[in-house]
Parts: C-alpha cells; sequence; structure tokens
C-alpha cells in the first residue's frame, strides 16, 4: 500500500507538471489504441465464515492478504467516447483461518483476474479526461501451495467489475492514469477434502496508477 501511495503521488505530480508545459497533446478519438502500464494494489476484504460439511459453525473465518503488482491495460476506442479495454495482471495472496484464538496460515496462491470491459469517456479531447466502466472478469487460481496440514480447493470462475478513472495528458502521446476497479466475485472453498468449507466473497478493491501512450 505505501508503494501504491508513492506512485500515485508520483503520478499526480507527472500530471501536473506535464499539463502545464505540454504545448499539444493527441486526444482520445475513434481508432485510437492506448497502452496503459499501472502499479496496482489488489486487495480483499473477505471475511466469510468457515463451516463444516454439515453447514455447523467453527468460530473460523477467512483472511485474505492483499498484494500490490505490476498491471496492463490496452484499450481500444470504438468512437471518440467509447472504448473496450482489457486489463491483465497476477498477484499472490496468503490466506488465513482467524479467530478469537486462531491466526493461523492455510493457503497461499496466484490469481489470474483479466477484466473486459466497456468504458465511456466523457471529455476525450480534453487534458483531463474521466471515464467509467463495466465489464466482465474471470478468477483462475494456480500455483497454489498448502500450508500447516491444510488442504484448499478454490473454485475458478466468472464475476463481474465496475470502473472508474482519469487520463491526465502530458505531452505528445504521453498520459498519466489514474483507476479503481470493484471486482465482484464468490468463490466457494474447500478444505481437508469438503470437511470444511467456505463461500468466500472475494470482492476485491483493485486500484492503480500508471503512465499510457496512445497509438
Amino acid at each position: 500500500m505505501k508503494a501504491l501511495r508513492i506512485a500515485l503521488f508520483a503520478t499526480a505530480a507527472l500530471a501536473v507538471a506535464g499539463a502545464a508545459q505540454a504545448q499539444d497533446f493527441q486526444p482520445k478519438q475513434k481508432g485510437t489504441i492506448m497502452l496503459n502500464v499501472r502499479l496496482t494494489d489488489v486487495s480483499s476484504k473477505a471475511d466469510d465464515a468457515i463451516t463444516t460439511a454439515a453447514g455447523a459453525a467453527t468460530g473460523l473465518n477467512v483472511d485474505v492478504k492483499r498484494d500490490t503488482v505490476p498491471t496492463i491495460g490496452i484499450s481500444y476506442f470504438l468512437t471518440d467516447h467509447v472504448a473496450i479495454e482489457a486489463i491483465a495482471g497476477t498477484s499472490k495472496h496468503t490466506v488465513k483461518a482467524v479467530g478469537p484464538a486462531t491466526n493461523v496460515q492455510v493457503h497461499d496462491n496466484w490469481v489470474l483476474p483479466p477484466v473486459v470491459a466497456l468504458q465511456y469517456h466523457f471529455a476525450p479531447d480534453a487534458k483531463v479526461s474521466p471515464y467509467v466502466g463495466a465489464g466482465i472478469n474471470y478468477m483462475l487460481f494456480y500455483n497454489d501451495k498448502d500450508k500447516n496440514g491444510f488442504k484448499v480447493k478454490l473454485d475458478d470462475g466468472f464475476g463481474y467489475a465496475l470502473q472508474a478513472g482519469v487520463d491526465i495528458a502530458t505531452a505528445g502521446k504521453w498520459s498519466v492514469n489514474v483507476d479503481a476497479k470493484k471486482i465482484f466475485f464468490e468463490t466457494d472453498a474447500s478444505i481437508n477434502g469438503g470437511a470444511l468449507k467456505s463461500k468466500v466473497k472475494l470482492d476485491p478493491w483493485v486500484i492503480s496508477a500508471g503512465v499510457g501512450y496512445k497509438f
């Protein structure tokens, strides 16, 4: 999170300096391809109950740790205002079982959550150009590692995403970008062959800052 705050500060500083000095910039328009390279914080507030196979309470809940990673987004402008963006990145998360007297790591896994979003850009010909978007994602869990005698299986699947952000043109084809996505995704977790289970609402916030280039 500290690294993301530094990136956000640097992005804002670049935007202010670039916007002040730029004599010209390339606006967004139909046919533009835009590449954004970002530093991204992926944070889930999952705290769902862990139960027995029969549904009885165990007093334990799921805790999923955040990660900060590089990501990329590629947008294609269908019109001056409407674009479609594909966003990709991969992050590593530690899963814990926590309770009144328990705080134990049970699983590490990587997740690849590509998002494809349809966006509306409010001011494509302005230096400061905000946008909103909505789309779908697919959560793919891989390269997992069980810990402390637990065996955990997480189900892959589809979710959906909402997005808001802003591009700030600097000079020429360059810009800086700040972007926020809320991904809605629920997975079934099976622990120790189904002896324990949880329906985990991951629903992560994906907060990013970076630089963009138009082709």
